[in-house]
């Protein structure tokens, strides 16, 4: 693509665009992207314009703070992140981790309450911005998708259950602990308020008409893909506006005891700032660490996978500071930690959000609502408000990964199984620590025993194979074996036994070959139990020899003395000229 003028002009520019993405699509703006922009940032403010407040009451706060929270962080992720699609603002998981950590230290709708919010927020932006800057991305590898799948399965079950209690209209404590809510539940059953429960259930009904049914049907009769988008995700809007139309009708608030949101500040938020208190950064630190890799992993994971779409690329390192500087945004604007949100994101990118306009525009939406139309919210049944969450958190049961690991990797289903049970029995910040040992139990556990093979000559070609697999051709003086895996002090010790019983049991062996194909890395532990493994091969009258070494590896190998000890002559190229050097042809 041509530069810019201006980029030519001032090459400086195209360098910031490193750190300032908005620079680098900002430059080369379509005209034909606007129209795409515009309506994928008002399609997507009418969906975040109901979601917002109704995770906003998930995680025990006032409404105004969802729609708070959507305003500034969608104006300043575009300039700093790398994805043009992703939707900054509150999400379900997040306002459920919210809310278990926050609880614990006050009652929900105080004034401390949203203050330890607000600080939390601050805290996941710090620690965001803080991973991105040296370049520690890398971190959220440690939980592996198998346990993310079970942990956010568990999460939107808690989710779920904890709606109920809008839905049912009851009056039922907070809780991080699912048993405790169900016990809450099936004490409170009793006192259900029928009119309100009428209410949610023709709200979720009207919500999953709009999700499916009603897609398909204007499919059937000729409408267009640009067309239904935005009929079947304006569900969510028009479900607050025809059940606040009936609470107001009938007052049903008054004569039914129907809950409400009521009185929604006008406006927009004024400056708000973290409690600056080591005991107060102390107590939040744990559920800060914890949202900011799952908010992270959320927003990374469908940010590649519709950057790759469009053949665009997600850089970790700069979506971590982008995150950060929006989570930071929010605390400074009354809200709470954002992230970018899976469904939400789908939509914007099916609405044809081509570029990050399409947030700004959605911000400017929302923003324009706070300051004019928060009193029609006023009616505003929160029973519906829960429908609204218990149809967005469906979409997060994910059993049908399950049912895949179990069919490919029993081992990944039990992890899936572990975290899911781990979230559901103690809580959502120690669902996510079990989950990440898990995730390193399961790592260390597979590298401790890697797979080796011995392997001969595919025929008369420079090919060697596993010969338990392939027609191979083999020498009773040679055995070559390669380890399909690094080398470090888990699993070293398992290769050096491997070694020596294989050698043991072919007493005509002479020689043996290491094929270091597959090895990336041999650390300090590994190359002292390869010393002694040579030595006790020597006095078994065993020749040790390598091929394959990787330059990397190689060049350590090299700088330890290693090489020449060993001997250069000894380490091949390739495992045919090893072979050939030993005859075996």
């Amino acid at each position: 693509m041509a530069k810019h003028p201006w980029l030519q002009r001032f090459p400086a520019l195209g360098n910031l665009s490193k750190y300032f993405p908005i620079l680098s699509w900002g430059w080369h703006y379509r005209r034909e992207y606007l129209l795409g922009d515009i309506t994928a940032g008002i399609i997507v403010a009418s969906l975040l314009i109901p979601q917002g407040m109704a995770y906003a009451m998930l995680a025990g706060l006032p409404p105004q703070m969802g729609l708070y929270a959507s305003i500034l962080p969608q104006f300043i992720y575009p300039f700093l992140g790398t994805s043009r699609i992703l939707s900054v603002a509150p999400v379900a998981v997040d306002s459920l981790m919210v809310a278990a950590a926050v609880s614990a230290f006050a009652k929900e709708n105080t004034p401390e309450y949203i203050g330890l919010a607000i600080t939390l927020a601050f805290l996941v932006g710090s620690f965001e911005i803080i991973m991105g800057i040296f370049r520690l991305g890398f971190l959220v590898n440690f939980l592996s998708q198998s346990v993310i799948s079970g942990f956010i399965s568990a999460a939107a079950i808690i989710i779920g259950f904890s709606q109920a209690k809008h839905l049912f209209g009851l009056k039922i404590p907070q809780t991080e602990s699912f048993l405790q809510l169900l016990k809450y539940l099936l004490e409170k059953i009793g006192n259900t308020n029928w009119i309100t429960l009428a209410l949610g259930i023709a709200s979720l009904g009207l919500l999953i008409y709009f999700n499916k049914p009603l897609s398909r049907q204007l499919k059937k009769i000729g409408f267009s893909d640009s067309a239904i988008i935005p009929i079947s995700k304006s569900a969510p809007l028009i479900v607050v506006i025809i059940s606040s139309l009936v609470v107001w009708l009938f007052h049903l608030d008054k004569i039914a005891a129907v809950k409400v949101v009521g009185e929604i500040p006008k406006g927009l938020p004024g400056i708000s700032f973290p409690i600056f208190n080591l005991q107060t950064f102390q107590s939040l630190l744990p559920a800060a660490l914890a949202i900011s890799f799952v908010g992270f992993m959320e927003a990374f994971a469908v940010g590649t996978f519709l950057a790759s779409k469009k053949r665009q690329k997600i850089d970790a390192n700069q979506e971590l500071i982008a995150l950060g500087a929006a989570n930071i945004g929010a605390a400074f604007t009354g809200g709470y930690p954002v992230t970018g949100g899976l469904s939400r994101t789908v939509v914007n990118f099916s609405a044809g959000a081509n570029t990050g306009l399409a947030s700004i525009i959605t911000a400017l939406t929302i923003a324009l609502t706070v300051m004019f139309l928060t009193p029609l919210f006023y009616f505003l049944p929160q029973t519906s408000l829960a429908a609204i969450i218990l149809v967005a958190v469906a979409n997060l049961l994910d059993f049908a990964t399950l049912k895949r690991l179990w069919a490919y990797d029993k081992a990944d289903a039990l992890a899936w199984c572990t975290a899911f049970v781990a979230v559901l029995l103690t809580s959502v910040e120690k669902g996510i620590i079990i989950g990440a040992m898990i995730s390193l139990a399961m790592h260390l556990w597979r590298t401790s025993k890697p797979h080796i093979a011995v392997v001969g000559r595919v025929g008369d070609t420079e090919h060697f194979r596993n010969v338990l697999r392939h027609d191979v051709k083999t020498c009773p003086h040679v055995l070559a074996i390669r380890v399909d895996e690094s080398l470090y002090f888990v699993n070293a010790k398992y290769l050096q036994d491997y070694v020596l019983n294989a050698v043991a049991n072919n007493p005509q062996v002479k020689h043996l070959v290491l094929v270091c194909s597959a090895v990336n890395l041999i650390d300090g532990s590994a190359l002292e139990v390869l010393q002694t493994l040579i030595a006790e091969l020597k006095v078994m009258g065993v020749e040790f020899y390598m091929s394959e070494v990787k330059g990397p590896v190689l060049d350590k190998l090299e700088k330890v003395g290693f090489v020449e000890k060993l001997g250069s002559e000894r380490i091949f190229l390739t495992t045919d000229k090893a072979m050939r050097y030993l005859e075996c042809i």
